[in-house]
C-alpha cells in the first residue's frame, strides 16, 4: 500500500521537484578514462604527470568532458598530452573509488606506427617502457592496473 502510495505522488509531483530529490539523494561521479596503450614493439606509454602525486609516472588519460563519449575522450586526452592517435581502443574494464567519488574505465589501446609526438604542460616526460623494465618509482597500483588491463600478455610482453 505504501509503495503505491508513494508511487502516485512521484509521479504526481512536477518535474523539477523530481530532478531536485534525485540530485540531492543520489551519489554523483567524476568520470575518467585512463589507458595501457602499447606500440608495436609491446612496450606501454607512460607519463610523468605534472599534476600527480608521488613519482608522477602512469598511464595517460584524463576526465571525460560534460556530454563526451569515454572514447573519444580518452583519444582527446591522447592527442593532446601526447600528440598520439590510436589504431586500436577497447574497455579492458572499469573501476570505482570512493574518494573521490570517481569511476575510472581502463582501456586497452594499440598506438599508431608514427608514435607519440610532444607534450602539453600537463606532461613533465613520456616515455615507452618494456614490461619488466617499468621505472621503479611507478606506483603499485598503475603496475595492477597495466597487468589487469593486459591480462595474459603482461606476463609474455606481447
Amino acid at each position: 500500500m505504501w509503495r503505491k502510495l508513494l508511487g502516485t505522488v512521484w509521479r504526481g509531483a512536477p518535474k523539477s521537484a523530481r530532478r531536485w530529490s534525485v540530485w540531492l539523494t543520489q551519489p554523483r561521479f567524476t568520470v575518467t578514462v585512463g589507458a595501457v596503450v602499447r606500440d608495436e614493439r609491446g612496450r606501454v606509454l607512460l607519463f610523468n604527470h605534472v599534476f600527480r602525486k608521488g613519482s608522477g609516472w602512469g598511464i595517460p588519460g584524463g576526465f571525460i568532458g560534460k556530454g563526451e563519449n569515454p572514447e573519444d575522450a580518452l583519444r582527446r586526452e591522447l592527442c593532446e598530452e601526447a600528440g598520439l592517435q590510436l589504431d586500436e581502443i577497447e574497455i579492458a574494464f572499469s573501476r570505482t573509488h570512493r574518494r573521490p567519488q570517481q569511476v575510472e574505465i581502463i582501456y586497452r589501446c594499440r598506438a599508431r606506427a608514427d608514435g607519440a609526438r610532444g607534450q602539453s604542460i600537463e606532461i613533465e616526460s613520456t616515455g615507452w617502457f618494456e614490461l619488466d623494465k617499468l621505472p621503479p618509482e611507478l606506483a603499485r597500483d598503475q603496475h595492477r592496473i597495466i597487468q589487469r588491463a593486459l591480462g595474459d600478455d603482461a606476463g609474455r610482453g606481447k
